[in-house]
């Protein structure tokens, strides 16, 4: 009911979009809110006639835009359960999200459904039916329906689902292998994640003279978080960046400059040779934010050196799927002059938000806290924590310890109660830190584009590295890689030719077997 509230609000916001939405296409790219809750309606009519009903799931996988958010809001206004599922992901993993999810209807993007039908791949069973959004072909099976086939039914009653029941399923970012299915009811999203975003912070939250942009992963639970943040706080526009390419970015950010920007780090360090080349682009942002990922010390410095504003700041978050953010930081200018000597400030991720959520570090054999300095699994107590992982409860049940959520992430507790990222458990590099390996390596080699280090079994922990021309000069690695633990020789791959996931993560075990032949890891991966 999102949208129909912001429709009737005394000031709404503009939709700027890179390109048409999937779910109309022939609508063009400015939405006023108005029309944003018009167009739920008349979708929430589509899936109703494509044999939807309250109590059903409805699978949305499609290319990524901020209509996966719209297509969700259809199917929960009269009582579906909506799962947004990413299209990056492949046609088998499709495949075991779908066989978990039996989904009532199947709403999806041509590109998965063609990929489907090459890889030989059948996506659901006959008692699902499937809404293509766009036009048949000759490959197309002749079960599937399109929106013209939907078209002019009335719109369902609002039936929402109630407070406490699943409201939406999103999967996870999936860097060990096929996501979880995270489940949320309206109290662990709205009133659990969202709340933060409806508080009018100084500095961070959105006023009715911004220009909100973001390009993030709207397959992903932090869109409706921050759909609610922009239609309470009513910013003049927001802008909707749903591709992530350098070229997109430039046309979108020309000719809406923003004075917020949101992304994944690693859309962020794709975009920093934009930012060095045309810093004009940035000089009216005064508010940089970083979700979904670790961020490395040269990307906040590029963006923030970029900026024209006197005092412009990165928000930099750490969460996850199933909590939600959990702990904020801030970088400015000044913190970032101080940390140009190679360190990896940015793996400081801060406090626990207050009033919402408590950390503790502890031992991952024994459960017990450990002392301050020392790494141990973060777990995390929220009311934002999710209900249960779809068709897969007993992995959800392993990381529960009473009002504890265990993250799987190590971190440190530091003086005043401040946290430090490590590793994820999965991808620890014993007595070092790969993050701060990454963020180092980065600062000291500007011609480097991305870096991932890969601890390995018995071995010396490989660093994985993209170059712009695919070259990488021996005397600088050398210099680069001085005062740090010993690592092996270098390993070159294409920027492109590195495994992704939806929110631009890398896919770690993927990488490992293109780079290394195998799959093998140090961490026990129990909490992936």
């Amino acid at each position: 009911m999102l949208f129909d509230w912001h429709a009737e609000a005394d000031r709404q916001t503009v939709a700027c979009l890179d390109r048409p939405f999937d779910i109309a296409p022939d609508r063009g790219t400015l939405y006023t809110g108005s029309q944003l809750a018009e167009l739920v309606q008349e979708f929430s009519a589509q899936l109703y006639a494509a044999g939807a009903r309250r109590g059903d799931r409805v699978a949305i996988l499609k290319d990524n835009h901020l209509d996966m958010a719209l297509a969700a809001a259809a199917a929960a206004r009269f009582g579906a359960l909506p799962a947004t599922i990413s299209a990056v992901n492949s046609p088998e993993v499709h495949r075991a999200l779908l066989a978990r999810l039996d989904p009532a209807v199947l709403v999806i993007s041509p590109g998965p459904l063609a990929r489907a039908v090459e890889a030989g791949v059948e996506l659901v069973g006959p008692r699902t039916r499937v809404v293509l959004l766009g036009e048949r072909d000759e490959g197309t099976p002749e079960s599937v329906l399109t929106r013209a086939d939907l078209a002019g039914g009335p719109v369902p009653p609002a039936a929402p689902a109630g407070r406490d029941e699943p409201m939406l399923v999103m999967h996870s970012s999936g860097t060990t292998g096929v996501p979880k299915l995270v489940v949320h009811s309206a109290a662990t999203m709205l009133g659990g994640i969202a709340r933060m975003e409806r508080i009018k912070f100084p500095v961070l939250a959105s006023k009715h003279r911004d220009v909100a942009a973001t390009s993030v992963s709207f397959a992903h639970g932090r869109i409706v978080s921050w759909l609610m943040g922009q239609f309470v706080l009513a910013p003049r526009k927001i802008v909707i960046i749903s591709r992530h390419e350098p070229e997109v970015a430039e046309r979108m950010l020309a000719e809406h400059r923003p004075t917020t920007l949101e992304a994944c780090p690693n859309i962020f360090q794709r975009w920093e040779q934009l930012a060095v080349r045309r810093p004009e682009l940035f000089r009216r942002v005064r508010l940089y934010v970083g979700t979904f990922d670790a961020v490395h010390p040269r990307t906040v410095r590029t963006f923030l050196t970029a900026s024209g504003r006197p005092f412009p700041v990165w928000l930099q978050g750490w969460g996850q799927s199933e909590v939600g953010p959990v702990c904020f930081t801030l970088f400015t200018r000044g913190r970032m002059r101080g940390a140009a000597d190679g360190s990896a400030v940015t793996s400081d991720i801060g406090w626990p938000s207050p009033g919402f959520n408590r950390v503790r570090v502890v031992d991952a054999e024994t459960g017990r806290r450990v002392g301050r300095g020392r790494p141990g699994i973060m777990m995390v107590a929220t009311k934002a924590r999710c209900l249960d992982y779809l068709g897969e409860s007993d992995r959800w049940r392993e990381k529960v310890r009473g009002a504890w959520w265990n993250t799987g992430d190590i971190g440190e507790l530091g003086r005043f109660g401040r946290l430090r990222l490590v590793d994820r458990e999965v991808d620890i590099i014993p007595g070092t830190s790969g993050i701060a390996l990454e963020s180092v390596l980065l600062d000291r080699l500007p011609l480097v584009s991305d870096v991932t280090v890969l601890g390995v079994p018995g071995r010396l922990p490989v660093p994985v590295l993209s170059t712009e021309d695919g070259r990488l000069d021996p005397e600088e690695w050398r210099q680069a890689v001085r005062g740090l633990p010993e690592l092996a020789e270098p390993r070159l791959i294409p920027f492109e030719e590195v495994p992704r996931t939806a929110t631009w993560k890398v896919r770690r075990l993927e990488l490992r077997e293109k780079v290394l032949g195998d799959k093998s890891h140090i961490g026990t991966g129990r909490w992936t």
